[in-house]
């Protein structure tokens, strides 16, 4: 089948890049560092030089078996193998930098893809939020399969991971997407790795090996649906709010540390509720998401979606970086996200 072999084609090419992305811990064997205290540290979830320079020193010390001088020296050895990943670079070094390492994955609805600049972007955590039946799910299932496109197809050419908090991942709502896409859906179902999340705490420990498998597969994806159902089920109380608000912020800190040092594009959705402090007489949607301010500064990409007339759906960028406050209509069809049509 043509499209399989141009699929893991794409992806073969992927792993060849992948290896330039970043810097697999055991490389700190040339530098001197004991194979021994490697394999403690990569037991600890550190599996990359980059993901040493990401976290503090105090942290790096409650890595059993490994003492504050062995810490110190891995990690002088990591800044000598990652020079761009720890001191300054100049604006047009940055600029550079990131051309050559960031993808945008296609939505699967042009008029999404133009709102974005392109689609999702790696290296980035984006947050979409909304009400049900919205399309949130709906747009995980499609970008499930358009990442693993070509680059020049608008896919990100590698694999997807899936944590399911809400029980709603379906691998058979997989397949038509992928055969819109000329894709061969087995070969798309393969390249998913899913985990279902029963609590907040699953939610994290999930993660660590999961940066195993990205340090040895192309992954491009990460998809969290939804980051804060679980979290607001194991602290319900009012006397609960500001610990759930620090889980919610160590959760985010280790999705970005995952979105950089991978260079996978990060996805999380969120719920809403209502906003009592805009009253319906005033605001035209007295919602907000869930998550409080913690979200909104960790969050890279904001994105919420509403419901429009009929089977229209409607994307706003609330808050990014780089792209203008617009909105953009889509619809959810059997063949999952697609432009609207008037």
């Amino acid at each position: 089948m043509a499209a399989a072999s141009s699929q893991r084609e794409a992806q073969a090419a992927a792993e060849e890049e992948d290896i330039e992305e970043f810097d697999p811990i055991d490389k700190l064997q040339q530098l001197g560092i004991n194979a021994g205290d490697i394999k403690k540290a990569k037991e600890a979830g550190y599996h990359t030089c980059q993901s040493l320079l990401m976290q503090t020193k105090k942290k790096l010390t409650d890595i059993k078996g490994l003492s504050e001088a062995k810490i110190e020296k891995m990690v002088e050895a990591a800044k000598k193998l990652c020079p761009l990943h720890y001191g300054w670079q100049s604006a047009r070094e940055v600029e550079v930098q990131r051309s050559k390492e960031i993808a945008k994955i296609s939505f699967g609805a042009e008029a999404v893809n133009e709102l974005l600049g392109g689609g999702l972007e790696t290296k980035c955590i984006t947050e979409m939020f909304g009400e049900y039946r919205t399309g949130k799910t709906q747009i995980c299932h499609t970008l499930c399969v358009t990442t693993q496109m070509p680059l020049e197809s608008g896919g990100g050419a590698g694999k997807v991971a899936y944590i399911d908090t809400e029980g709603t991942f379906r691998p058979d709502r997989i397949r038509p997407i992928a055969e819109r896409f000329n894709l061969d859906p087995e070969a798309v179902l393969d390249n998913i790795v899913a985990a279902r999340a029963y609590t907040h705490e699953q939610q994290m420990d999930l993660l660590i090996p999961l940066a195993a498998k990205m340090a040895e597969e192309p992954f491009k994806l990460l998809i969290m649906d939804s980051i804060t159902a679980n979290l607001r089920v194991d602290y319900s109380g009012r006397g609960e709010l500001a610990e759930r608000q620090q889980k919610l912020g160590q959760m985010m800190s280790r999705l970005r540390k995952i979105a950089e040092e991978f260079n996978v594009a990060v996805l999380v959705t969120n719920q809403v509720i209502s906003d009592p402090s805009g009253g319906a007489m005033f605001v035209a949607d007295p919602k907000k998401p869930v998550g409080g301010h913690v979200m909104a500064h960790a969050s890279t990409i904001r994105l919420s979606l509403r419901k429009g007339k009929g089977e229209q759906r409607v994307v706003k960028v609330v808050d990014a970086p780089n792209l203008a406050e617009a909105e953009a209509s889509y619809q959810i069809s059997a063949e999952g996200v697609i432009d609207y049509k008037d």
